[in-house]
């Protein structure tokens, strides 16, 4: 199955080309699911189809799905107050009743991903086109189940889980009670359903469409959301230039906005695969809107990111980790290495990165920034390193 995740500058019309993007593939031929998080129903307003926490078919061939997270909130609180009732009891905690609860904030965001990991394991769908927030919402969302999951093995190592027998002993020693078994399994189940998620989001056939007016402030969201996903090692196929206005107008102030979308766009086609949505006068409503938006097909050859390691050993005595970091800024930009683990930070991001096995026997020599390339060197490690004989 294909998945295209779209985000972008925060209202610019991210849903609408979702909308117009799915219905296209729908209307080609592939069965397709388009999923969003909007509290309110603005992907039905789009397809004049109202949606919620059922899919509805809003097109021959086209699915339509904004999962309920209230809902499923309630339900994951009352099934842990089950789990937990033991503690709660000697804690002399009360119970909230599921009418009494109300979604936490990032609750939509999770419904998200949990509706996409089950789009995904569903295989009835050719096409996932995945309505997300504005690209810094986005962009936490992509990272969250990488991130969980390394809390999770950290705080609750799944090998310390093998000696529940030992548990009550150790929890004399250490003259604490030890965590209880429905916590490590708590944790696990957790750690299968997180890893489902970011199977999905990390898959070669993944790809991130992002969306933006063309203008200075289009042109920082854009930079900044590519060099974030390029981190995450999320390849962007394409940017969609939304509600670009005709070249030729007689209104001096169009024809001046106009020139600064014209001049946005050109830099534009210096990095990305730009494709031109022109305005279309009026919000689109309905199919026969969407259809008239030129939105771009699905990239049936997506190009994966690739973080390749150089083997320079022959020529400079070091290995080179190619790390692609498109309009990353050098004075933005951070690195430790913490046991085998690199911690990269770009800006407000910041992503921690096992370290491909070769080098962990190795030492940093130094790192550079070329190309919007992060090219960090790595000399062997003599007392690590096979030596030859």
């Amino acid at each position: 199955m294909r998945t295209i995740l779209i985000t972008g500058q925060g209202g610019t019309g991210r849903t609408t080309v979702a909308a117009a993007t799915a219905l296209k593939a729908a209307r080609q031929g592939t069965r397709t699911l388009v999923l969003t998080a909007d509290r309110t129903d603005t992907l039905g307003a789009v397809l004049g189809v109202p949606t919620g926490p059922d899919p509805v078919e809003a097109a021959p061939g086209l699915t339509a799905w904004r999962p309920d997270a209230a809902a499923r909130f309630r339900d994951d609180l009352t099934a842990f107050q089950r789990r937990a009732t033991t503690a709660l009891d000697l804690l002399g905690a009360s119970r909230l009743d599921a009418e009494e609860v109300t979604p936490l904030p990032g609750a939509e965001e999770l419904a998200l991903l949990r509706a996409l990991r089950d789009a995904a394991l569903s295989e009835r769908y050719g096409l996932l086109v995945v309505d997300l927030p504005p690209a810094p919402q986005a962009l936490a969302l992509l990272a969250l189940p990488e991130e969980l999951r390394r809390y999770l093995r950290r705080l609750l190592p799944p090998e310390r889980q093998a000696a529940r027998a030992l548990r009550p002993v150790l929890g004399r020693l250490a003259g604490v009670p030890m965590p209880a078994e429905w916590l490590y399994e708590t944790a696990g189940r957790w750690d299968i359903e997180l890893a489902a998620v970011q199977s999905v989001v990390e898959d070669r056939a993944t790809t991130v469409r992002l969306v933006a007016e063309p203008g200075p402030a289009g042109t920082d969201a854009v930079r900044t959301a590519a060099t974030a996903l390029a981190l995450r090692g999320l390849p962007v196929d394409g940017l969609v230039a939304n509600r670009v206005l005709p070249g030729a107008t007689n209104d001096a102030w169009l024809g001046a906005l106009a020139a600064q979308q014209r001049k946005a766009l050109d830099e534009w086609r210096e990095t990305y695969t730009v494709h031109e949505v022109p305005h279309r006068g009026h919000d689109p409503r309905g199919a026969d809107d969407l259809v008239a938006l030129a939105v771009p097909g699905v990239n049936t050859t997506p190009t994966p990111v690739e973080w390749p390691v150089a083997d320079r050993l022959a020529d400079d005595g070091v290995l080179v980790w190619h790390i692609p970091l498109p309009g990353a800024i050098r004075d933005e930009l951070d690195l430790i290495r913490r046991g085998d683990e690199l911690v990269v930070t770009v800006g407000q991001f910041r992503r921690i990165v096992p370290l491909p096995s070769a080098l962990r026997r190795c030492t940093v020599a130094g790192a550079a920034l070329r190309e919007g390339e992060l090219r960090v060197r790595f000399t062997p490690d003599p007392g690590l390193w096979p030596r030859e004989k």
